[in-house]
């Protein structure tokens, strides 16, 4: 049997939830496709949210021979057999290539797109749920227009619901009723995913006992069949660099609230090593000088997290994270090391000053005889006045101390120490 998702897939622009920022009345991405001239494009979003409805909904009106592909089974063989229609009395109207998935098709495969592209004689919809900036071909995506496809949110994906629920009750002649708990419990489980909340309403549905000619799905029913939220997530996907991403920068910004919130995330994915990795370099990176301390604390609640697995692991890192999204910050020395890379990559850097090197003895060449180094812990506060970079980077400065109590407490000590010579930082 055909799946609810696609035997209610929406018929008309205005029956497609969600997506008002390509599908409301005056939009340029409307107005275009309603003006019949179909450009080439490439719908970029998550699974779930519309992307193949709104292409069958624009093939079904262009007049165009349409031809479906799907980027994880099609063949180049597939791709000439679409090529061959060029020109035949079928496709006088011209040819639509639907290419889902593109990010799958090879460079070759998509190469052989590139001519008939950019002739005019297919036009191309293609749609990928990875960024196509990043797997889509260069010369076919300059041939292309891309549109985001954004998230569903709850309110859409109830709206879907209630569409599809009015739908299967003409279908069978037989009333579907779901109370607003139950369907903002599909909605919310669903995870922005239509097509999920589809099925769940489909296998709640099926479920129901018939009553006076009315199906009644309860809370009871949704809450067993979404007992897991669809969070979207896909490790070597944009979604989990999307979330690592805003997980780390929450610590950094200070917010415990939405640290623990993406914690949760990649922990709910199962994702541990990213939930370490991350909180590790944030605890470096970030709070740094500002709170020195923290790098053992943080590595002793990563190898607790570690030796405990999930999903006790998320008490140690959660400990962690707040500490780290509460401490006092500083990239004072994250930007120092930068710094100094970058030099040592563009080649300043010259040779080791002599009073550093490890060797004890100088040839006949040499102007000053003697290593002429100075012990610092020979001097006052086991300190020397003496030259550590190289001569053709003497003055180079790539630390300062940052404005946080522990580093100013440090400037201060060594601003009495070195006294002018501390000037310069």
């Amino acid at each position: 049997m055909e799946p609810l998702a696609q035997r209610l897939r929406p018929r008309t622009l205005d029956e497609v939830c969600g997506q008002r920022h390509l599908l409301a009345p005056g939009c340029v991405f409307r107005r275009t496709i309603e003006s019949g001239k179909i450009p080439n494009m490439i719908f970029y979003g998550p699974s779930g949210v519309g992307k193949t409805t709104v292409a069958g909904i624009i093939a079904a009106n262009s007049g165009m021979r349409l031809h479906k592909l799907n980027g994880t089974t099609a063949s180049t063989g597939d791709i000439k057999s679409v090529l061959s229609d060029i020109g035949t009395l079928g496709a006088v109207g011209g040819i639509l290539l639907y290419l889902d998935e593109i990010q799958y098709f090879n460079k070759r495969q998509q190469q052989s797109l590139l001519e008939c592209v950019e002739q005019g004689t297919v036009t191309l919809i293609a749609s990928t749920t990875e960024n196509p900036y990043f797997y889509v071909y260069n010369a076919l995506l300059s041939r292309c227009t891309v549109f985001e496809f954004k998230a569903l949110t709850a309110e859409d994906i109830e709206q879907g619901l209630r569409n599809a629920a009015a739908r299967l009750g003409e279908a069978d002649g037989i009333t579907v009723t779901i109370p607003d708990d139950a369907l903002a419990y599909l909605a919310q489980s669903a995870g922005g995913d239509m097509r999920k909340a589809l099925g769940n309403l489909e296998f709640a549905v099926t479920a129901a006992p018939v009553q006076d000619g009315n199906r009644t799905v309860t809370l009871d029913m949704v809450a067993q069949v979404a007992q897991h939220t669809a969070m979207r997530y896909d490790k070597l996907g944009d979604d989990h660099y999307d979330i690592v991403s805003a997980y780390q920068k929450s610590m950094r910004g200070s917010d415990p609230d939405a640290a623990l919130h993406y914690l949760a995330r990649l922990l709910e994915a199962g994702d541990l090593p990213s939930a370490c990795r991350r909180l590790m370099v944030c605890a470096c990176e970030d709070v740094g000088l500002a709170y020195p301390q923290i790098i053992p604390i943080v590595k002793a609640a990563v190898d607790a997290a570690n030796m405990l697995g999930l999903p006790e692991a998320r008490i140690p890192l959660a400990d962690a994270v707040v500490l780290v999204a509460t401490s006092p910050k500083s990239n004072s020395a994250y930007n120092g090391i930068n710094a100094a890379m970058a030099d040592v990559k563009a080649g300043k850097s010259g040779p080791i000053p002599r009073q550093l090197q490890n060797k004890h003895f100088d040839g006949e060449d040499a102007l000053v005889k003697g290593q002429n180094y100075h012990y610092a812990h020979s001097y006052p506060h086991h300190w020397v006045d003496q030259q550590y970079l190289p001569d053709a980077i003497r003055d180079r400065v790539y630390y300062t101390f940052g404005d946080n109590k522990n580093e100013q407490a440090a400037a201060a000590y060594w601003q009495r120490i070195k006294g002018d010579a501390m000037k310069k930082k």
